[in-house]
Protein backbone atom coordinates (compact mmCIF):
# COMPACT_ATOMS: atom_id res chain seq x y z
CA UNK A 1 0.00 0.00 0.00
CA UNK A 2 1.21 3.34 -1.08
CA UNK A 3 0.10 5.95 1.39
CA UNK A 4 0.90 9.73 1.36
CA UNK A 5 0.32 11.52 5.26
CA UNK A 6 -0.54 15.23 4.88
CA UNK A 7 -1.15 18.09 7.12
CA UNK A 8 -0.02 20.45 8.81
CA UNK A 9 3.45 21.09 10.95
CA UNK A 10 2.41 19.22 14.72
CA UNK A 11 -0.18 17.42 13.18
CA UNK A 12 2.00 14.55 13.97
CA UNK A 13 2.68 12.54 11.19
CA UNK A 14 5.77 11.35 12.34
CA UNK A 15 4.50 9.87 15.28
CA UNK A 16 2.03 8.53 13.59
CA UNK A 17 4.15 6.90 10.51
CA UNK A 18 6.09 5.01 12.88
CA UNK A 19 2.79 3.78 14.30
CA UNK A 20 1.55 3.17 11.25
CA UNK A 21 4.78 1.14 10.09
CA UNK A 22 3.69 -1.62 12.55
CA UNK A 23 0.79 -2.15 11.28
CA UNK A 24 1.45 -2.05 7.65
CA UNK A 25 4.81 -3.47 7.55
CA UNK A 26 6.12 -0.96 4.66
CA UNK A 27 9.17 2.25 5.14
CA UNK A 28 8.57 5.41 6.71
CA UNK A 29 9.85 8.13 4.21
CA UNK A 30 10.02 11.40 5.55
CA UNK A 31 11.81 14.11 3.67
CA UNK A 32 12.66 15.90 6.85
CA UNK A 33 15.39 12.74 7.66
CA UNK A 34 16.55 12.59 4.18
CA UNK A 35 17.30 16.38 4.36
CA UNK A 36 18.95 15.76 7.69
CA UNK A 37 20.71 13.47 6.33
CA UNK A 38 22.27 15.05 3.74
CA UNK A 39 22.76 18.20 6.28
CA UNK A 40 24.37 15.82 8.65
CA UNK A 41 26.59 14.17 5.79
CA UNK A 42 27.45 18.18 5.04
CA UNK A 43 27.40 17.93 1.53
CA UNK A 44 27.13 20.99 -0.88
CA UNK A 45 23.83 19.92 -1.40
CA UNK A 46 23.39 19.36 2.50
CA UNK A 47 24.49 22.63 3.23
CA UNK A 48 21.84 24.55 0.60
CA UNK A 49 19.12 22.36 2.15
CA UNK A 50 20.25 23.74 5.75
CA UNK A 51 20.25 27.19 4.57
CA UNK A 52 17.01 26.98 3.38
CA UNK A 53 15.61 25.05 6.37
CA UNK A 54 16.90 27.64 8.83
CA UNK A 55 15.09 30.53 6.78
CA UNK A 56 11.58 28.62 7.52
CA UNK A 57 11.37 27.91 3.83
CA UNK A 58 10.89 24.40 1.46
CA UNK A 59 13.77 23.21 -0.39
CA UNK A 60 12.68 23.34 -3.96
CA UNK A 61 10.91 20.99 -6.22
CA UNK A 62 13.77 19.89 -7.99
CA UNK A 63 16.28 18.64 -4.96
CA UNK A 64 13.39 17.29 -2.99
CA UNK A 65 11.76 15.56 -6.32
CA UNK A 66 15.37 13.91 -7.00
CA UNK A 67 16.14 12.79 -3.24
CA UNK A 68 12.26 10.70 -3.07
CA UNK A 69 12.51 9.49 -6.42
CA UNK A 70 16.50 8.02 -5.40
CA UNK A 71 14.50 7.02 -2.29
CA UNK A 72 11.62 5.13 -3.99
CA UNK A 73 13.73 2.86 -5.91
CA UNK A 74 15.42 1.14 -2.50
CA UNK A 75 14.32 -2.32 -2.43
CA UNK A 76 12.50 -1.91 0.97
CA UNK A 77 9.67 0.26 -0.73
CA UNK A 78 8.79 -2.07 -3.81
CA UNK A 79 6.01 -3.73 -1.48
CA UNK A 80 4.78 0.07 -0.28
CA UNK A 81 5.63 3.25 1.21
CA UNK A 82 4.47 5.94 3.76
CA UNK A 83 5.18 9.88 2.42
CA UNK A 84 5.61 12.37 4.90
CA UNK A 85 6.49 15.59 4.21
CA UNK A 86 6.57 15.19 0.07
CA UNK A 87 4.60 15.87 -1.84
CA UNK A 88 4.33 19.64 -0.35
CA UNK A 89 3.38 21.41 -4.19
CA UNK A 90 1.14 20.40 -6.93
CA UNK A 91 4.24 20.22 -9.21
CA UNK A 92 5.40 17.41 -6.25
CA UNK A 93 2.21 15.61 -6.84
CA UNK A 94 2.39 15.72 -10.85
CA UNK A 95 5.78 15.01 -10.68
CA UNK A 96 5.51 11.62 -8.25
CA UNK A 97 2.19 10.46 -10.49
CA UNK A 98 5.11 10.05 -12.95
CA UNK A 99 7.50 7.60 -11.00
CA UNK A 100 4.85 6.10 -8.19
CA UNK A 101 1.10 5.29 -8.21
CA UNK A 102 -0.51 6.42 -5.11
CA UNK A 103 -2.94 4.52 -3.48
CA UNK A 104 -4.54 6.71 -0.55
CA UNK A 105 -3.96 10.27 0.78
CA UNK A 106 -4.51 10.90 4.69
CA UNK A 107 -5.14 14.10 5.55
CA UNK A 108 -4.43 14.72 9.33
CA UNK A 109 -6.44 17.67 9.91
CA UNK A 110 -5.28 20.18 13.26
CA UNK A 111 -6.26 24.30 13.81
CA UNK A 112 -3.35 26.60 13.72
CA UNK A 113 -3.78 27.24 17.53
CA UNK A 114 -2.78 23.09 18.37
CA UNK A 115 0.08 23.70 15.77
CA UNK A 116 1.53 26.26 17.53
CA UNK A 117 1.09 24.45 21.45
CA UNK A 118 2.49 21.42 19.92
CA UNK A 119 5.86 22.57 18.12
CA UNK A 120 6.37 25.09 20.84
CA UNK A 121 6.94 22.18 22.95
CA UNK A 122 8.47 19.74 20.48
CA UNK A 123 12.21 18.35 21.54
CA UNK A 124 14.47 16.53 18.93
CA UNK A 125 16.82 13.82 19.61
CA UNK A 126 20.03 15.16 17.82
CA UNK A 127 21.18 11.21 17.36
CA UNK A 128 18.28 9.26 16.37
CA UNK A 129 15.34 11.64 15.56
CA UNK A 130 12.76 10.62 17.92
CA UNK A 131 10.48 12.86 19.13
CA UNK A 132 9.17 14.06 22.41
CA UNK A 133 7.30 16.87 23.69
CA UNK A 134 8.33 19.01 26.90
CA UNK A 135 4.51 18.98 27.94
CA UNK A 136 2.86 15.92 26.60
CA UNK A 137 5.86 13.76 26.21
CA UNK A 138 8.98 14.47 28.02
CA UNK A 139 11.97 12.00 28.27
CA UNK A 140 12.82 10.32 31.56
CA UNK A 141 15.67 12.03 32.15
CA UNK A 142 15.80 15.54 30.84
CA UNK A 143 17.34 16.42 27.43
CA UNK A 144 18.39 12.84 26.81
CA UNK A 145 16.83 10.69 24.48
CA UNK A 146 15.25 7.16 26.31
CA UNK A 147 16.28 5.22 23.39
CA UNK A 148 19.63 6.35 22.34
CA UNK A 149 21.13 8.54 25.26
CA UNK A 150 21.47 10.91 22.36
CA UNK A 151 20.88 14.92 23.15
CA UNK A 152 17.37 16.20 23.37
CA UNK A 153 17.10 19.45 21.78
CA UNK A 154 14.78 22.04 19.97
CA UNK A 155 15.07 22.23 16.50
CA UNK A 156 15.84 25.70 14.65
CA UNK A 157 12.54 25.39 12.53
CA UNK A 158 10.40 24.91 15.76
CA UNK A 159 11.00 28.24 17.40
CA UNK A 160 7.79 30.53 16.93
CA UNK A 161 9.79 32.44 14.12
CA UNK A 162 9.97 29.68 12.16
CA UNK A 163 6.68 28.05 13.20
CA UNK A 164 4.47 31.08 11.90
CA UNK A 165 6.59 30.73 8.45
CA UNK A 166 6.46 27.26 8.30
CA UNK A 167 2.28 27.37 8.81
CA UNK A 168 2.17 30.51 6.12
CA UNK A 169 4.35 28.54 3.65
CA UNK A 170 1.77 25.41 4.29
CA UNK A 171 -1.21 27.00 3.97
CA UNK A 172 -0.10 29.16 0.79
CA UNK A 173 1.59 26.03 -0.98
CA UNK A 174 0.89 22.34 0.51
CA UNK A 175 -2.93 23.04 1.62
CA UNK A 176 -4.04 22.88 -2.02
CA UNK A 177 -2.86 19.11 -1.99
CA UNK A 178 -6.08 18.18 -0.08
CA UNK A 179 -8.19 19.79 -2.86
CA UNK A 180 -5.86 18.53 -5.96
CA UNK A 181 -6.09 15.11 -4.13
CA UNK A 182 -9.55 15.01 -3.24
CA UNK A 183 -10.52 15.77 -6.86
CA UNK A 184 -8.91 12.55 -7.81
CA UNK A 185 -10.72 10.51 -4.90
CA UNK A 186 -7.57 9.68 -3.61
CA UNK A 187 -8.18 12.05 0.01
CA UNK A 188 -9.62 10.93 3.43
CA UNK A 189 -9.51 12.45 6.26
CA UNK A 190 -8.68 12.08 10.23
CA UNK A 191 -8.63 14.89 13.23
CA UNK A 192 -5.16 14.51 14.43
CA UNK A 193 -6.58 16.53 17.52
CA UNK A 194 -7.04 13.08 19.85
CA UNK A 195 -4.50 10.97 21.50
CA UNK A 196 -2.60 9.04 19.55
CA UNK A 197 -3.91 5.97 20.32
CA UNK A 198 -7.40 6.89 19.07
CA UNK A 199 -5.85 8.82 15.81
CA UNK A 200 -4.23 5.41 15.39
CA UNK A 201 -7.85 3.73 15.71
CA UNK A 202 -9.10 6.30 13.02
CA UNK A 203 -6.42 6.06 10.94
CA UNK A 204 -6.70 2.27 11.08
CA UNK A 205 -10.63 2.66 9.94
CA UNK A 206 -10.07 5.39 7.47
CA UNK A 207 -7.54 2.92 5.47
CA UNK A 208 -9.30 -0.08 5.73
CA UNK A 209 -6.53 -2.18 7.85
Amino acid sequence: MNLIFLGPPGAGKGTLAAKAVGILKVPHISTGNIFRAAIAAQSPLGLNVKAIIDAGKLVNDEITIELVKERLAQEDAQKGYILDGFPRTIPQAEALAGFSRVDTVVNFDLPDGSVLERLGGRRVCRQCGVNYHQTFNPPKKTDVCDACGGEVYTRDDDREEAVAKRLEVYRDQTAPLIDYYRQKGLLTGVDARPSVDQVVENFRKAVGV
